[in-house]
């Protein structure tokens, strides 16, 4: 798996492709979001559109990622996620409790208005 990350004002934003799987890049992941958390930034963006696959360590990371900002008062968003991606989330209930959306714009607006 390959992802980039960025802030952009208020929100970290990561772009993740390939599968996610857990492996190391999962511990990286988490690594760079509690780096962006000191220093106070609580609203994520998690574009996941080139993500092929996840497993249940996938899935792991994601909740992960969710707990550290939703302890911190903040929230975080999974843009436009592949059809195989989207039927695992409703799967696993989990469309339940991340925000799902299709697009950027979408993505700032309710992180945004999460606050």
């Amino acid at each position: 798996m390959k992802f980039n990350h960025q802030q952009n004002g208020q929100i970290l934003e990561l772009q993740l492709s390939g599968d996610l799987i857990g492996e190391s890049n999962g511990l990286d992941i988490i690594e760079i979001i509690n780096n962006y958390i000191k220093d106070n930034v609580k609203l994520c963006l998690i574009d996941i559109s080139g993500l092929r696959y996840i497993n249940s360590s996938g899935i792991g990371v994601l909740i992960t990622v969710l707990t550290k900002f939703r302890n911190k008062g903040g929230e975080v968003c999974l843009m436009n996620p592949s059809d195989n991606v989207k039927k695992l989330l409703i799967i696993t209930k989990l469309n339940a409790i991340f925000n799902i959306v299709q697009t950027k714009d979408e993505a700032i607006e309710t992180l945004n208005n999460s606050l």
